[in-house]
């Protein structure tokens, strides 16, 4: 599976992924990741997929979405890993505009130290940049890197990058409680930040089922103290506290295009239903998925979600 959705995106309305990694191969494995810990930990970047395959599938998903009359507002690099470990990455980029869509890349930052890396980012038209924490023990404790990363090269690479690029620059910081909610921690980002002027800020919390069960959201007060930092340093914050929306797409074979969508994207309860209603499928077929050990059911936070199992059968940390 390469292309998945359209899912709803918080950030860009109606996005179709782009899945340009193996599962959970990724330079970070995030306390908080929503598609569970990383299986294959890697900063060398290689290929992973044929650059022609990856088109094929995007214009064949386009053609069907049409018909469908299903919009489409991004073309997103988002895997169930880190996007800027494939090497053919801005290559893919810039095959993928001739379809007129607007190209945006989520990435962890981990690999922006690398010229490449910075230079496939800035033929996209929109990049996001997580920025968790700037103080190191933090950094380990959150996002648990590889450990050759280094963390002031990724923040110097982050600065550079925000110099070159012409296009959109989002930034993502997930607050955990007890672990990065610190007000001194988050009032250095908010510094730094100010350095680099992102057009939009985000401060976000866990909303989904994290690799790690003990994570928690902060409290309403705490995030409201964090949001009143970065106002102060007048960046255009924005929070992500909500759920994403349940207009989810679909192209006409429910099971796989359910598989490829909880293989990236976790899907509460009210979406399961929703797509279920728009592909004119049943609860049958998702039990029928449970049963098969295919896809796994989760509660967090109170709400039920649903995600694809992974091929080691291990679940998440309690």
């Amino acid at each position: 599976m390469i292309v998945f959705g359209p899912v709803p995106s918080r950030r860009l309305g109606q996005s179709l992924g782009i899945n340009n990694i193996t599962p959970k191969t990724c330079s970070y494995s995030c306390i908080y990741c929503q598609i569970g810990k990383t299986t294959c930990m890697e900063i060398s970047r290689r290929n992973f997929y044929n650059l022609e395959e990856i088109v094929s599938e995007v214009e064949n998903s386009l053609e069907i979405l049409k018909n469908k009359n299903e919009r489409i507002d991004y073309i997103t690099f988002v895997p169930d890993g880190e996007p800027t470990l494939d090497i053919n990455l801005g290559r893919e980029i810039c095959e993928l505009k001739k379809f007129g869509i607007k190209i945006a890349v989520i990435t962890n930052s981990s690999l922006i130290w690398d010229e490449d890396v910075r230079k496939d980012l800035s033929f996209a038209d929109l990049v996001s940049l997580k920025i968790d924490c700037l103080n190191e023990g933090i950094w380990k404790r959150i996002n648990r890197p590889h450990k050759k990363l280094d963390l002031e090269k990724i923040l110097k690479g982050i600065e550079i990058f925000s110099h070159i690029f012409k296009g959109t620059l989002f930034t993502e910081t997930m607050v955990i409680s007890g672990v990065n909610d610190d007000e001194e921690e988050m009032e250095k980002i908010a510094e730094f930040l100010e350095g680099i002027k992102p057009d939009i800020s985000y401060l976000s919390i866990p909303t989904r089922p994290p690799a790690e069960r003990w994570v928690k959201p902060p409290d309403e007060e705490k995030l409201n103290n964090l949001y009143q930092i970065f106002k102060n340093h007048s960046i255009n914050i924005q929070l992500l506290t909500t759920h994403g929306g349940t207009s989810f797409g679909f192209k006409g074979d429910i099971e796989r295009d359910f598989l490829d969508i909880v293989s990236v994207h976790p899907m509460r309860r009210d979406q399961v239903d929703e797509f279920l209603k728009k592909s004119g499928g049943r609860w049958e077929d998702i039990d029928k998925l449970i049963k098969e050990e295919k896809v796994v059911e989760v509660v967090y936070q109170g709400e039920k979600y649903y995600l694809k199992r992974l091929k080691n059968g291990k679940g998440r940390s309690n």
